[in-house]
């Protein structure tokens, strides 16, 4: 790690982003394009550095079941940025034993159990961890239980997200708290070399 991505994650008050998947992470109804691959690709990691030990821990959480976020991930080329993948099955380990469809009831997003079951999977503390989703519902749900909350795809003020951004390739503009932490000034946070903070503010001219 070098001293720049240690200091901005020792700055920063997120230990791990939470990402919904589709619609979040790329849009679906485009389908899984070379330009988006190369967004996410870009944005993720290149010029955020989010590999490795180089920022906060990724996590996926969807109600998409297994199979379906790892073909998007492989699709997208990031599937080795995120360190657990929380989905349908996390949720609901015991319907493949069921006899009877109402014997088990099914877990999804914005349940509260289903909130609960990945804050403990994913072994996060709620009030250091960025949650971001499409979904206004599932924005509030995160909130209720203690989350930081980003809706993503609309901008704007929502009493249900603590920040908002178009699409997410605007991350770094939109929460610049992620790498520079909260309450500092602009003056500080480019008080490094142009080198050091460039990869960071460069991610808002990736393209759509």
């Amino acid at each position: 790690m070098d001293s720049c991505s240690k200091s901005l994650r020792d700055s920063s008050p997120f230990d791990c982003l939470l990402f919904d998947l589709d619609e979040t992470l790329y849009p679906s109804a485009l389908g899984i394009g070379q330009a988006t691959k190369r967004n996410i690709d870009d944005f993720l990691v290149e010029k955020c550095g989010f590999p490795v030990t180089q920022a906060p821990t990724l996590r996926i959480f969807t109600n998409s079941d297994w199979n379906h976020a790892m073909k998007a991930l492989d699709r997208l080329g990031i599937r080795d940025c995120f360190e657990k993948i929380i989905c349908f099955e996390t949720f609901n380990p015991n319907l493949s034993k069921s006899t009877r469809p109402d014997e088990f009831p099914v877990v999804l997003k914005p349940s509260q159990e289903a909130f609960r079951i990945a804050i403990d999977v994913a072994e996060i503390d709620p009030r250091r961890t960025l949650f971001l989703d499409d979904s206004l519902r599932n924005v509030a749900a995160g909130k209720a239980l203690g989350l930081r909350t980003a809706m993503v795809g609309k901008s704007g003020k929502f009493k249900e997200a603590d920040y908002a951004l178009e699409n997410i390739n605007s991350l770094a503009q939109a929460i610049p708290e992620i790498w520079f932490g909260e309450g500092e000034n602009e003056n500080h946070r480019l008080s490094g070399t142009r080198s050091q903070i460039e990869p960071v503010l460069a991610t808002a001219s990736v393209g759509a």
